[in-house]
C-alpha cells in the first residue's frame, strides 16, 4: 500500500441510511477511489447531529433497519479492505434506527440501585450484540462526561450523572459490556463536555476551569478508563484555555490536549477518534478543504470522523507527514480492525431481535430505577388507598393541549370531583431547549392543579425537566420514572400501589 492508501484508512466519513441513490453511489465511489477505512452511519442528512426529535415529520422512515443492512453489505462489497462500520448509538440502535431495541438513557442507568455496574455492563453487552449482529463494529459511546451543568444543551440525559466517581465507574462498565459483546467502544467527549452551556454542533463551548478542577472532575473518568486499559477515546469540540496556554482552541485540533496531555501526561496508548468534523465548533475554522483534517491529524487524532473533504484531507496529511509516522498510525488502525473481526467481514442477513428477552431486561431495570423522589403523604395512607382500589391502575396517557379538560373514563365526571389526582407527565423532549418541549400553558396548569388539589406526580422523562413543574413540595408525592417504556409504566403503577 502506498502512503495515501494508508492515510485513507484513518477516515470514517458519514453515510446516511435515508438518502438518494445518487448519494449512495457517491459513497461507493469514495470507497473505491479514495479507499477509505470506514463509515459512520447516521439516520439521515438533517438528523446527523447527536440528538433529534422531528425527523419522522419530514421523512418516510419505513424500513430503516433493512436499508441499513442493505447499505452495509453494498458498501462492504465496494471496498478492497473491509470497512470499519461505526454508529453513534448511546442507548442502542434505536438512537438512529426505528423499530430496533431501545435501552435506558445514561441518566436513567445512573439512577440504578444495587449493583449498578453489573447492570450497566449487561445493558451495554445487549446493545453491543444488537450492533454486532447488524454488521456494526464500533459504537461511538459511552459518554464519560460529568454533567454538572443542568442546563447543558447537548449532554444532559447522555451522562451517567454529576458525580465524577459514579460516572467513572458506569462509563467503564458500559465500555466493558460492549467490548464483551465483541464490538469496539470509546469514552467521550475528552476532556469533558458536561459543564458547558453551548452545543458544540452549533458553536464552540469554552470551559473556564483550572487544571486542578478539571483533574478532579472532567478528566477523572478518562483517567480511570486509561488506567483500566480503555482502547479508544473520542475528543470533543470544546475549548479549555487552562490546558492550551490560554487559547480558545477546540480540543479536537489541539496538539497540547491530545498529544501532550492525553497521550503523554495521562498515558493513553490507544486510538484517539475525533468528534464529527462537520460540527460548527470546528467546521468553519479552516475554509480551505483538507486543512481541518490535517489539523485534527496533527493534533493526534488517529481516526477522523465525519470528514467532508476526504480527498483533500488525505493529500494534505500526505504532504505534511513522514512515512514512518503514517506507518505507526496505520498499524494501530489495522490492529483495531483485526481485533474487531473487520477483516473477516461477510455479507449479513437482517437479524431478528429477541423482543421477549429485551422486555424482561427492561422490566428488571425499571424495578431498580423507578423511585420516589419526594413524599409528604404518609405511606400508610397510600397503602389504604391501594387496598380500597382507589389507586387501581388503568393506563397512563397524555392529551393535548389541555390535559385536564378531558372527560376521562373514570368513576368521576371531572377532575374536580376527584379526592386525589395521579398526574402522569410524559416529557416530549430529552433536551432542555424550550422547556424540554413542554408548553407553558400546560406547565401553568400543572402547577395550579398541584396547589389546589392533592396530587401525586409520576414523571416519565428526563428528571432535569422536573424544575419546570413547580415546587415538588406542592405535590403529595413525586415518582421519577425516567423513561416512557411500557415496562417502566407498569413498574410506576406498582410503586403507586405500594409494591
Amino acid at each position: 500500500m502506498n502512503k495515501n492508501q494508508k492515510i485513507a484508512q484513518l477516515f470514517s466519513p458519514a453515510a446516511f441510511i435515508h438518502d438518494t441513490e445518487e448519494n449512495y453511489q457517491a459513497i461507493e465511489t469514495l470507497i473505491r477511489e479514495q479507499e477509505i477505512g470506514g463509515l459512520t452511519f447516521f439516520h439521515s442528512r438533517h438528523s446527523a447531529a447527536a440528538n433529534f426529535e422531528k425527523r419522522a415529520e419530514v421523512l418516510d422512515v419505513s424500513g430503516t433497519f433493512e436499508k441499513l443492512i442493505g447499505l452495509i453489505n453494498r458498501y462492504q462489497k465496494a471496498a478492497s479492505i473491509p470497512l470499519l462500520i461505526s454508529i453513534d448509538g448511546e442507548y442502542g440502535l434505536a438512537m438512529r434506527i426505528e423499530n430496533t431495541p431501545a435501552y435506558p438513557f445514561a441518566i436513567t442507568l445512573g439512577a440504578l440501585k444495587g449493583n449498578a455496574e453489573s447492570q450497566v455492563e449487561e445493558v451495554a453487552y445487549r446493545m453491543g450484540l444488537d450492533m454486532k449482529h447488524s454488521g456494526i463494529h464500533l459504537n461511538l459511546a459511552p459518554c464519560a462526561d460529568v454533567n454538572t451543568n443542568p442546563d447543558n444543551p447537548v449532554i444532559g440525559y447522555r451522562s451517567f450523572g454529576n458525580q465524577p466517581e459514579k460516572v467513572s465507574q458506569l462509563a467503564f462498565a458500559a465500555y466493558s459490556g460492549m467490548k464483551k459483546a465483541g464490538i469496539g467502544a470509546c469514552l467521550k467527549h475528552f476532556p469533558g463536555h458536561g459543564d458547558t452551556a453551548t452545543d458544540s454542533h452549533l458553536g464552540l463551548p469554552i470551559l473556564h476551569k483550572t487544571k486542578a478542577e478539571l483533574e478532579a472532575e472532567e478528566l477523572l473518568p478518562f483517567q480511570v478508563g486509561i488506567d483500566q486499559g480503555v482502547e479508544m477515546i473520542m475528543v470533543g469540540h470544546l475549548a479549555v484555555p487552562a490546558l492550551t496556554g490560554g487559547k480558545n482552541i477546540p480540543a479536537s485540533i489541539s496538539r497540547q490536549l491530545i498529544t501532550d496531555l492525553l497521550k503523554g501526561e495521562m498515558g493513553f496508548k490507544g486510538l484517539v477518534i475525533s468528534d464529527a468534523l462537520n460540527m460548527k465548533a470546528v467546521a468553519n475554522l479552516y475554509p480551505e478543504p483538507g486543512e481541518l483534517e490535517w489539523q485534527a491529524f496533527h493534533a493526534g487524532n488517529d481516526i477522523l470522523c465525519f470528514s467532508d473533504h476526504v480527498k483533500e484531507g488525505i493529500e494534505k496529511i500526505a504532504q505534511n507527514t513522514s512515512d514512518s509516522e503514517i506507518d505507526t498510525i496505520f498499524e494501530k488502525v489495522m490492529g483495531l480492525k483485526t481485533r474487531l473481526g473487520v477483516l473477516e467481514t461477510s455479507p449479513i442477513a437482517v437479524p431478528i431481535f429477541d423482543w421477549e428477552s429485551h422486555s424482561k431486561l427492561q422490566k428488571e431495570l425499571a424495578e431498580n430505577y423507578v423511585s420516589e423522589m419526594y413524599r409528604a403523604i404518609d405511606s400508610a395512607e397510600l397503602q389504604e388507598l391501594a387496598k380500597a382500589g382507589k389507586l387501581g391502575y388503568r393506563e397512563f396517557f397524555t392529551a393535548s393541549p389541555s390535559i385536564f379538560s378531558q372527560q376521562l373514563d373514570f368513576p368521576f365526571s371531572s377532575i374536580g370531583d376527584a379526592e386525589k389526582v395521579i398526574l402522569a407527565v410524559f416529557v416530549p423532549s430529552h433536551k432542555p431547549l424550550n422547556q424540554f418541549g413542554m408548553e407553558q400553558t400546560v406547565l401553568d396548569e400543572i402547577q395550579e392543579l398541584a396547589k389546589t388539589k392533592p396530587c401525586i406526580l409520576v414523571h416519565f422523562g428526563n428528571p432535569l425537566a422536573l424544575k419546570h413543574l413547580g415546587k415538588l413540595s406542592d405535590f403529595e408525592a413525586v415518582i421519577c420514572a425516567y423513561q416512557g417504556f411500557t415496562e417502566t409504566q407498569v413498574q410506576a403503577a406498582a410503586v403507586l400501589n405500594g409494591r
